[in-house]
């Protein structure tokens, strides 16, 4: 990068572990075997070079479109004609209810128009504390676990740094409060009870076709929208009496429709606290994971980030222009939602016929656009597999990033919270990087599978030494 030595980390021998790839044609019903094991090994080789493919079932077709100008125009200049499928509301609809993830047309405007002003760039200053002392946490609660010697599970830490996060920013609370213990335990059930809710659209059933949703799976959404209902209507009830604390959910709960001068009820503002939960934590947690994942692969890269972070960090004041000054962590972090993207596969449903590439799409037809094999494209990218967080001060990197790189999709349907955790996971990287140094076990390298993100099939596992230098926790500036 260019603020720091001019050398590059040499390339390391072990390149980031990638499912395998099906050469040749897969058949429907052997892809529906693969499915149901993991969307991602399913995928033949062909989709990380192809332009657009099809997908015929006896019930549907799927386009995969990875050409840079479909995809903008599925998601930038025409969204009104590609609402978000169908199939997907219904498969998220016992955990989200109508959130602003899930819902289309004007019910979506609206949601958009309040909940939008409080990701705002001066609100990301207001919240940068709770994220600091969340980063804090982090490095304390993996301080008994760093002996150097046992493997520490990274991901179940990373989630609970992330959730933690979630419920300083939005209900200044600690993960440790009562109700957040209970809901994030609940939510960790859930992702057991319903791995594969994201990607029901790529099933070969038809519209009519009912889904059905496991027992566990509806209780632990019950029990996650129950305890966050407790949350809001508290929240409430201290807006009532004058004493609500200025975090993301006061913001949101008392800001009206520019249109219509309404607020959200309480139970609309539960439908879009449970989206916070699963796109605001599931996300940043995949991300982070992966993230110090590929510096123990690199540890060259690592030593960079550390160094970075404790010339950056003042060791009497954290200053919020410190986020702006970490340059190598948020590139590394960049470049493991390139690699890893939380989000694999956005699915969109054409509302009238098209012609793509020369190629008639049926109206009804579901258009898949994967961040997966977009950010992966050997035709796009220069080592479209490899991790080297130095891409992006290239001119490939440059141009990719602008037309191939979309890990929280991309125009009105952007993630509102894109600069949040844009914010949020350089930072923990940074803190728990200059607290820790993170190195790979030999022998137990994760297998990247799409969960509700793109997870592990059996977890990250590090082993964590502290280094000599530890992070204070100074005053932050509020």
């Amino acid at each position: 990068m260019t603020d720091s030595t001019s050398e590059v980390p040499t390339a390391c021998p072990h390149a980031p572990p990638k499912p395998p790839s099906r050469e040749g044609k897969v058949s429907l019903w052997r892809y529906a075997r693969l499915f149901r094991q993991d969307i991602l090994s399913a995928q033949p080789a062909r989709l990380y070079r192809a332009w657009m493919a099809e997908f015929k079932t006896p019930f549907f077709h799927s386009y995969l479109c990875n050409d840079p100008e479909l995809v903008d125009l599925v998601l930038r200049e025409r969204p009104q004609d590609f609402p978000k499928s169908e199939r997907i509301r219904v498969g998220l609809k016992p955990l989200l209810g109508d959130s602003v993830f899930i819902t289309n047309g004007a019910q979506w405007a609206r949601q958009r128009r309040i909940i939008d002003p409080a990701f705002e760039g001066g609100r990301l200053r207001t919240v940068f504390p709770a994220m600091w002392d969340a980063g804090v946490a982090a490095v304390e609660r993996l301080r008994p676990l760093a002996d150097g010697k046992t493997p520490v599970e990274i991901e179940e830490q990373t989630s609970h740094a992330a959730m933690d996060v979630i419920f300083r920013t939005l209900f200044s609370v600690p993960i440790e409060h009562e109700i957040a213990s209970a809901a994030f335990g609940a939510f960790k059930a859930h992702q057991k009870a319903q791995p594969l809710v994201n990607l029901g659209s790529l099933i070969p059933l038809p519209n009519w076709f009912p889904r059905f949703h496991s027992r566990s799976a509806r209780e632990t959404a019950r029990q996650i929208r129950a305890l966050i209902g407790q949350l809001t209507a508290q929240r409430a009830q201290e807006l009532r009496e004058g004493r609500a604390p200025d975090d993301l959910a006061t913001k949101i709960m008392t800001t009206p429709d520019p249109e219509t001068g309404e607020t959200f009820a309480e139970d609309e503002m539960v439908d879009q606290v449970a989206i916070f939960f699963l796109a605001g934590h599931e996300t940043s947690a995949s991300a982070l994971g992966w993230a110090l994942y590929l510096l123990a692969l690199y540890p060259e890269w690592q030593e960079r980030v550390a160094a970075e972070a404790t010339k950056v960090f003042d060791p009497d004041k954290i200053y919020f222009s410190t986020l702006s000054r970490l340059k190598l962590a948020r590139a590394v972090f960049r470049e493991a939602m390139r690699l890893y993207p939380p989000v694999p596969m956005y699915v969109r449903e054409a509302t009238r016929r098209e012609t793509f590439r020369n190629r008639r799409v049926r109206k009804g037809a579901q258009i898949i656009i994967s961040p997966w094999h977009l950010h992966r494209h050997t035709r796009l990218w220069e080592r479209p597999d490899e991790f080297d967080p130095a891409r992006w001060d290239t001119p490939n990197g440059k141009e990719c990033q602008r037309k191939a790189y979309i890990p929280f999709s991309a125009g009105p349907r952007v993630c509102p919270g894109s600069a949040f955790a844009m914010a949020e996971g350089p930072l923990l990287l940074a803190m728990l990087t200059r607290a820790y140094r993170f190195e790979r076990v030999q022998g137990r390298d994760p297998v990247p599978v799409a969960h509700l993100t793109v997870r592990t099939k059996d977890g990250i596992f590090l082993r964590v030494r502290p280094r000599d230098t530890t992070l204070k926790t100074p005053e932050v500036e509020r």
